[in-house]
């Protein structure tokens, strides 16, 4: 779904306000994965360059906003892993472009050491528009050793009114020298209502919300990414049953990654009905009996293994079928 047609949550937009006036010239924003943290963090670079901010937010209909909405502002210097600025539009330095255009690299999955002497050299320019400038970092938890030693010192004492937005979903990961240098905000988790009337302004049905709210472990923007995979609440509710019957093509055409993500919440919450407690991720009705809690245990630290090396798998479609039948032998163990 294009972000200009998404409505911005209630909490992003209250989270936005209770920060806007706050001082500190680095903020971390901080939370498990879901709650967006990237969409605070770009909430409120455009409330920070708004040339007139309404309400404490930026008015999405000056200069500078708008700017930010077609990724053309001169004062937001955005630091992400080149394959997610790609898929949110961001546009890369020409050199870096071209390396990746001339098939020389692919987008890298990491903050590389030399956007982040891009960055260094932006915030010793002087602002174009306003009066501040503004770094975003997402994922923070994607800078590598070189990368986040080399941004301490512009982070500690950044040059003229630059201001530090660094948005993690794996905080702890951070190098305690960063987390020290940046005032803490953690995310505000929102109730299911709150969630699911987003979810329906943002195009779902509400028995698919309802599905994938949970599917998700109650977080907003896991749920809507779940349903740009292409889930919905019949194949969810299928997987299950499919994987107990050995049927691995419930699950062909996601990535190994993703298969990984869904076999875990499926093994937790197999290991949650075992002992009759509350499932997180699964209906109790449509899941299987659990009948040797030994096997779903490992299975569970097998696939925790497994999710190092997803993103570098030999052959995915053999590897999707030897995670399935893994997941098979447990349950009927």
């Amino acid at each position: 779904m294009s972000e200009s047609l998404i409505t911005i949550a209630p909490w992003i937009a209250e989270q936005t306000k209770n920060l806007f006036s706050r001082k500190g010239h680095a903020w971390l924003l901080e939370g498990p994965s879901g709650l967006g943290q990237y969409e605070l963090g770009l909430e409120l670079a455009k409330a920070w360059l708004c040339i007139q901010p309404q309400a404490q937010q930026g008015c999405n209909k000056c200069t500078n906003c708008h700017l930010i909405d077609v990724r053309a502002q001169p004062d937001l210097y955005v630091l992400m892993p080149e394959v997610q600025m790609l898929d949110l539009g961001w546009p890369l330095n020409e050199k870096a472009q071209k390396e990746i255009d001339d098939k020389d690299r692919k987008p890298s999955k990491e903050i590389r050491v030399e956007a982040v002497r891009d960055m260094v050299e932006f915030t010793q320019r002087t602002a174009s528009s306003s009066q501040d400038k503004i770094v975003l970092i997402y994922p923070a938890e994607k800078l590598n050793l070189y990368a986040s030693n080399m941004i301490l010192k512009t982070l500690e004492e950044p040059a003229g009114s630059t201001r530090f937005i660094v948005s993690s979903e794996a905080a702890h990961q951070l190098l305690p020298t960063i987390r020290s240098r940046c005032q803490t905000h953690t995310m505000i988790w929102p109730n299911d209502l709150d969630s699911l009337k987003w979810l329906e302004a943002s195009g779902l049905e509400l028995k698919e919300a309802n599905v994938l709210l949970k599917a998700s472990g109650g977080r907003p923007n896991d749920a809507r990414e779940l349903a740009e995979l292409g889930i919905d609440s019949n194949l969810w509710n299928s997987i299950p049953k499919a994987i107990q019957r050995g049927d691995s093509s419930v699950l062909s055409g996601f990535s190994p990654k993703e298969v990984i993500s869904i076999l875990q919440k499926l093994c937790s919450d197999l290991i949650a009905s075992y002992f009759q407690f509350e499932t997180r991720y699964f209906n109790h009705s449509i899941l299987p009996k659990s009948k040797n809690l030994h096997s779903l245990v490992q299975l569970f630290k097998e696939l925790g293994q497994e999710a190092r090396t997803s993103e570098h798998p030999f052959n995915s479609g053999l590897m999707i079928e030897s995670l399935c039948i893994q997941a098979n032998k447990a349950m009927q163990d």
